[in-house]
């Protein structure tokens, strides 16, 4: 059986996107960059919304990106080989390989999924993973505080979601960016 975890870089004040729907303010360096990519490797499928979909989606061809580093090739190449599920009522299609739409979140069925998964599976993308939270699907947080403050936007963690948690590591990161995980209890 498979996890379900949710990832998120934030700002201190908690937010995924500012008020303009920027996030450039949170790119990871090379250090963290890679840290991440250690913790993708375990995961078999990643779950997206349409926005958050559209923003992964750049990963399906690396070679369009600027200023490739080391990181940013492994993280491509780890996208590339994981499943993907959209869920989306306004795309058409999805342009990348490995990838599913889906019109509507069951968590049934991606309860079902955790059941038969012998890989974690990965959540993305905050109003996808309000809906995990709201069905108590969700076993990990894995949140990276990034320091800035940026005093609006689009929030982290959803509203109205009660979760006890249990601190399981921390990590500190030279450019200030602090890594927590939690696991649900």
């Amino acid at each position: 059986m498979g996890d379900l975890i949710y990832t998120a870089l934030q700002s201190l004040d908690g937010y995924v996107a500012d008020e303009q729907g920027e996030f450039g303010w949170a790119k990871p360096g090379e250090q963290v960059h890679a840290f991440v990519n250690d913790l993708t490797r375990p995961i078999g499928t990643h779950l997206f919304g349409r926005r958050m979909y559209g923003v992964m989606a750049v990963w399906e061809r690396p070679e369009e990106l600027p200023g490739m580093t080391e990181a940013m090739r492994d993280f491509a190449a780890l996208w590339r080989t994981t499943d993907k599920v959209v869920y989306s009522r306004t795309l058409d299609s999805v342009s990348t390989e490995r990838t599913r739409l889906e019109r509507e979140f069951d968590a049934d069925a991606v309860r079902a999924l955790k059941q038969s998964s012998e890989r974690d599976l990965a959540i993305g993308g905050p109003e996808l993973a309000a809906s995990a939270f709201r069905a108590d699907l969700v076993d990990e947080l894995q949140i990276f505080v990034v320091p800035a403050i940026v005093g609006g936007g689009t929030e982290s963690l959803p509203a109205g979601v009660r979760l006890d948690l249990e601190l399981v590591e921390e990590r500190r990161f030279d450019n200030g960016t602090a890594y927590l995980r939690y696991r649900t209890r």
